[in-house]
């Protein structure tokens, strides 16, 4: 889709109010002007933005029903890296904590800094691998090529709890990952088509809990 045609999504989507609009377009800004001196993002995907990389995150709520999207426990991000799609997820969902991860020092102030200048009051940010995070229940779980999924599991599954989503943005391969957890994890696993790329895919999990070996 058109940069315009992403902007008309969000609207169309999300009844996306002028001001979270222009929050959103905060947020893209500072990544570009961050992105001359750190590699945030591909320079070959600026011109895409808000397609590439905007409503690339904002897709995850559709996954989410009404009472998912209200809900009040911490939406966590691992990996948030450059703001995707945690800072996207926290400006759409402005009344909801939302917990970034991410143990790159200079990202990690990036985030931090990029968060207090767009008045996103909801964003904690931790800085620092998820190991050395307190465990704590949380009500989303999402990674943008955070690790592959057997890894990302064991990592994360202590922040998850009955009714914990897991939104998982992933490659081609996305299916053939899921498929090479099934006989150590129980859940309820399904791989959705991502709007922005032909080539990806999401997986959406919830109620995920390591089977116990025999």
């Amino acid at each position: 889709m058109t940069e315009d045609e992403a902007k008309q999504w969000l609207v169309d989507q999300f009844d996306v109010s002028r001001e979270t609009m222009a929050t959103l377009q905060g947020i893209a800004d500072a990544v570009i002007a961050e992105n001359d001196h750190q590699n945030l993002i591909s320079a070959a995907t600026i011109p895409a933005m808000w397609d590439r990389h905007i409503v690339d995150s904002a897709q995850l709520l559709l996954h989410l029903d009404e009472g998912s999207r209200g809900n009040q426990m911490p939406w966590m991000d691992l990996g948030t890296g450059a703001g995707f799609p945690g800072l996207v997820a926290a400006a759409l969902l402005p009344h909801r904590p939302t917990l970034l991860v991410e143990s790159r020092r200079r990202r990690f102030e990036f985030l931090r800094d990029t968060a207090k200048a767009l008045g996103l009051t909801n964003v904690m940010v931790h800085g620092g691998r998820l190991e050395t995070l307190e465990s704590r229940p949380v009500g989303v779980i999402s990674a943008r090529a955070f690790a592959p999924l057997p890894k990302l599991l064991d990592l994360a599954h202590r922040f998850s709890r009955n009714g914990t989503i897991w939104l998982l943005p992933k490659g081609r391969g996305a299916r053939d990952e899921l498929e090479s957890v099934t006989s150590s994890w129980h859940g309820v696993f399904h791989v959705e088509q991502s709007i922005t790329d032909a080539d990806a895919a999401i997986i959406v999990a919830s109620d995920v809990s390591p089977r116990k070996s025999k």
